[in-house]
């Protein structure tokens, strides 16, 4: 069954939450238009990395954002995912968070990899547990951005029989060929999906590379953004997985015993 999914890249003004907002509003709607089931939005997409000013901008999971992305999943009958800047308790999380079409929130992931070359770790706590959700009946997994430099721990989300990676992220135009090498990979090895979200434009400090891309589990890439603004669509079907892994059955083969 083929699962229509969207890619929103996009670019995300600088700390002002009620503006990237409305933008992404803007852009949901013209996804769920051409008929998306899945919509994907960047890491941080409400605030970027104004990391200094979480106390002022950072969100509960029963803030603004999370009411207009339970309206709008609803509202459409989509599944909307990406990352945001929570709070709780006088703690700072970078949060992947996933709504289904009945509101349902269905990952709440905190990014257990913080990155020190944009200060993360100075600002951030990491999260302990692992992104799994489930898309109906397709078990998924959710990471941000850094996390793909960590291959064991993209494995462990693919032992349970996830057949998809999400990916959000900001991730910088210098480096966007490890973004492509890395998410390439990491379907090749797991034998998945990989729908990854990349933001455009700047911050103060940063340029950010887009190349949004969907991977099948062979890596080919079945679809890609460029550096600019735009809604990267593509067409899954997360039972290919099944077959694939019975053709070279990795999971079937590994040697757990050797690996610790």
């Amino acid at each position: 069954m083929t699962t229509k999914l969207a890619i929103i890249q996009m670019d995300i003004a600088f700390g002002n939450p009620e503006k990237n907002r409305e933008h992404a509003e803007s852009k949901i709607k013209e996804a769920a238009a051409q008929g998306s089931e899945v919509i994907l939005l960047p890491e941080l997409w409400t605030t970027g990395y104004d990391l200094s000013r979480f106390d002022e901008i950072a969100e509960t999971l029963e803030g603004p954002t999370h009411n207009l992305l339970i309206s709008m999943a609803q509202q459409y009958g989509i599944t909307i995912a990406g990352s945001i800047a929570e709070k709780e308790d006088g703690r700072f999380y970078n949060t992947f968070v996933a709504y289904n079409p009945e509101g349902e929130r269905l990952l709440q992931y905190r990014k257990a990899h913080l990155f020190r070359l944009m200060n993360e770790e100075k600002y951030l706590e990491s999260g302990n547990k692992k992104g799994n959700f489930r898309l109906g009946d397709i078990p998924v997994g959710g990471v941000i951005c850094y996390d793909i430099r960590f291959p064991e721990w993209m494995r462990t989300h693919m032992l349970d029989g996830s057949r998809g990676l999400f990916v959000v992220a900001e991730w910088p135009k210098p480096r966007v060929e490890h973004w492509r090498n890395l998410l390439i990979s990491r379907a090749i090895e797991n034998q998945c999906f990989v729908i990854a979200c990349n933001r455009v434009g700047s911050d103060h400090n940063n340029e950010f590379g887009g190349h949004s891309i969907v991977v099948d589990p062979w890596g080919n890439v079945l679809a890609e953004g460029g550096f600019d603004e735009e809604i990267v669509y593509a067409n899954v079907d997360f039972t290919d997985v099944e077959a694939i892994r019975e053709q070279i059955p990795i999971f079937q083969d590994r040697r757990p015993d050797l690996y610790e």
